[in-house]
């Protein structure tokens, strides 16, 4: 026979308290080992522990929750638990809305403290002085590619990379009213207009396109102006009582950004081996002929995939560059140990940015 309703939500009620209580269970423990951590100096913070607690319950997953589902559940109750101890300050590119905070919260969990920042260069500055522990800090788009800013900032910085993590980008149009009527500015920061120019030239062909900051910025100044509107996430939306005059603007269905996690490297070393790693590097090389390509030889000799090349001026007035580079593995591994250093030999100037767990 089947359950009624009353007798379902008896059991759910049941299973909420169970749960309750081995949660209280897991924070006591965690709170432990929080003593234990302190008492030998080790950080609060581990991503390549919390990546290998989501890939070993998302392996034995029964279901029906998704793998996905079970990576945000996990992901909050380690960052409630974090936060018994201290919860972690995370600078971003603000105000309250940007994808740069819904990053920040799907990378360390709700249980942070926001820093909000004007631009990239103050989420560098705020971290580099200790006003953050983090930092998050967009890097790629699917649509425009690189965020150049951000590589410029890296290579002059004691900041390393951490972490990373990628959403889909979803680019709504808001507004003071619902109507696409009487539109004459739209304002965003420029990636955000440039992902979403063909949407624009064919609906408000005659609005000025105004950069900004950042969307959220665009999303504040919206609100001050009922003939303004702004490209931003629904949460920018809520944020300043917006409403959403069309969803998902963007030109591409799949736009998606990847975003770095920064910090000192007294904050947090290089990760652990996680099984699933990168190293980004930035090297430039002497500017003769085959350069690049014996660049990459060490990498084919020892069986290192390369998942990223770009290039970008190196301002000296010679027609110089700096690649950054992605490969994959761990430098525990020996055979990436090896094509590093091999690498390393070859190259004028040579910088890892960082070790650490690729994003699902």
């Amino acid at each position: 026979m089947a359950k009624t309703l009353s007798e379902l939500r008896i059991q759910i009620d049941a299973l909420d308290l169970e749960l309750l209580t081995l949660l209280n269970q897991r924070a006591s423990l965690a709170h432990e080992v929080g003593e234990i951590k302190r008492v030998d100096g080790s950080p609060v913070f581990r991503p390549d522990r919390e990546a290998q607690v989501i890939s070993q319950l998302q392996s034995r997953n029964p279901g029906p929750l998704k793998g996905s589902h079970v990576a945000v559940i996990w992901r909050e109750i380690m960052s409630a638990c974090r936060a018994l101890e201290a919860a972690q300050r995370v600078a971003f590119l603000g105000p309250a809305g940007t994808f740069s905070e819904q990053a920040a919260l799907q990378y360390f969990g709700s249980s942070i403290q926001r820093v909000p920042c004007i631009s990239l260069d103050e989420v560098f500055r705020a971290t580099a002085a200790g006003s953050a522990e983090f930092g998050v800090i967009p890097v790629e788009n699917s649509t425009e590619g690189v965020i150049s800013r951000s590589l410029d900032l890296l290579l002059n910085s004691p900041l390393h990379i951490v972490g990373e993590t990628s959403f889909l980008v979803r680019h709504n149009l808001l507004r003071l009213s619902p109507s696409l009527e009487g539109i004459e500015v739209v304002i965003a920061h420029p990636q955000a207009l440039a992902q979403c120019q063909d949407w624009l030239t064919t609906h408000l062909p005659n609005a000025e396109r105004r950069a900004a900051s950042s969307n959220a910025e665009g999303a504040r100044l919206a609100a001050t102006n009922p003939a303004w509107a702004a490209i931003a996430s629904e949460r920018a939306g809520s944020e300043f009582g917006l409403h959403v005059a069309s969803h998902a603007i963007q030109d591409d269905a799949f736009n998606r950004t990847r975003f770095a996690v920064v910090c000192l490297p007294q904050t947090l070393p290089a990760p652990e081996a996680s099984g699933q790693d990168c190293v980004s590097l930035i090297v430039s090389v002497p500017n003769k002929p085959g350069a690049v390509h014996d660049l990459l030889m060490p990498l084919k000799t020892h069986g290192v995939s390369m998942t990223r090349f770009e290039s970008r001026p190196a301002r000296s007035g010679q027609w110089e560059y700096y690649f950054y580079i992605d490969i994959q593995g761990h430098p525990s591994q020996p055979n990436v140990a090896s094509a590093l250093k091999d690498l390393q030999k070859l190259c004028a100037f040579y910088k890892v940015l960082g070790t650490y767990p690729v994003s699902e």
